[in-house]
């Protein structure tokens, strides 16, 4: 027998498995590579695909860490999860980027998932021990500028989800694979507009391009290879006073599971049991419902910022994902504080849908460093 914290682990794991049972949406493998890890982003919508550089752009859009305006930055994240049952579930990483040139730069980052301390127990309630169930993502990136306006990049993760019940009659295994990105960020000169200046940002990242991973022998997964592109524009009023808006989208590129009938016969929809490769490109084209499911498989988010002299910063956002597909939708608000060197980010999630989410009632924290030579892209 497990206790509350067994239980609590098989929940988080399997949140979405169940939300796509009654709702067709789509279940990939190690779901904590898509959460949003930094506070900035957190605080809009968790949009960040075509935001401006920062600490955390391997996460969002690594092809950005060509335009960072210092030449190290150093970024320290946290976020509790589910805190409204847990204390002791969270999600923390580091990133590290050095534009060592006018127009390259590395970068490499750390993800941690601790599902907490689960107290194992057996059939009459003895205590047999104690297991810390946890996941984690090691990345490296490498970003070049193609132009004085354009940069690509290319990133490769190595992660570990080790969720198993160690002495216990649980056959989860750990997973131990590897995945791709590749990205591109546009960042328009600075132009005038009449009474205010403006630039504007187009960003793209294909993130998580990796092989199917199996957490019961025999049955393979998907791990969530997705889309993120989006556009921002920052209304630059003055040199105190900038206000940037953002819109982004994201898709899974993972198959939407057919309809079946009651024999396993594939009633609509196309069959899902394929390679990750071939999942890629199909997952463009097989829902169901046809191109109005399709479309319900993107999310979108909408994030605003307000900058004063480039040292405190107002943000709100909206995410939204169709009922159809998992029905996340909530509202974020979120503050940041920097001086010349050190950046404070915090964010909190407000909940719009009848789905609990594991922010919900949280704030989340960032840390950040500038160091180094300044760069003036604009």
């Amino acid at each position: 027998m497990r206790k509350l914290g067994f239980y609590l682990v098989v929940c988080v794991m399997f949140l979405s498995k169940a939300n796509a049972q009654t709702t067709n949406g789509i279940t990939t493998a190690t779901p904590f590579l898509l959460i949003v890890p930094d506070a900035r982003a957190g605080g809009m919508g968790d949009v960040g695909v075509s935001t401006s550089a920062d600490a955390n752009s391997l996460f969002h859009n690594p092809s950005k860490i060509a335009f960072s305006s210092r030449q190290i930055q150093i970024g320290v994240n946290y976020s509790p999860w589910l805190r409204n049952l847990t204390d002791d579930i969270f999600i923390g990483g580091a990133s590290y980027i050095n534009r060592f040139s006018e127009t390259s730069a590395w970068g490499a980052e750390f993800r941690y998932f601790s599902l907490g301390q689960v107290d194992l127990t057996d059939n009459v309630g003895n205590p047999t021990g104690t297991i810390n169930p946890n996941e984690f993502a090691l990345s490296g990136t490498y970003a070049l500028k193609l132009s004085e306006t354009f940069s690509m990049g290319v990133s490769l993760r190595y992660f570990r989800s080790n969720l198993a019940f160690t002495g216990t009659t649980s056959n989860l295994q750990p997973i131990n694979s590897f995945g791709v990105d590749v990205s591109g960020y546009y960042q328009s000169e600075e132009e005038n507009y009449g009474t205010f200046n403006g630039r504007y940002r187009i960003g793209f990242n294909i993130a998580n391009i990796g092989p199917k991973v199996s957490y019961v022998p025999g049955e393979e997964d998907f791990i969530p290879t997705n889309l993120k592109f989006g556009g921002g524009f920052d209304f630059i009023l003055d040199d105190y006073n900038v206000i940037g808006v953002n819109l982004e989208f994201t898709k899974l590129l993972v198959p939407t599971p057919p309809t079946r009938d009651n024999t396993g016969a594939i009633i609509d929809g196309k069959d899902d049991n394929v390679g990750w490769v071939a999942g890629i490109f199909q997952s463009f084209g097989d829902a169901p419902g046809g191109l109005s499911e399709e479309l319900k498989e993107f999310t979108y988010a909408l994030g605003a910022e307000y900058l004063y002299n480039n040292a405190f910063a107002l943000r709100a956002g909206y995410f939204h994902e169709s009922e159809l597909k998992g029905n996340r939708q909530y509202f974020t608000l979120g503050a940041g504080f920097k001086t010349n060197a050190l950046n404070i980010d915090l964010s909190y999630l407000i909940n719009s849908s009848d789905v609990n989410n594991p922010l919900e009632n949280s704030l989340r924290f960032s840390l950040s460093f500038d160091l180094g030579e300044i760069y003036e892209d604009y």
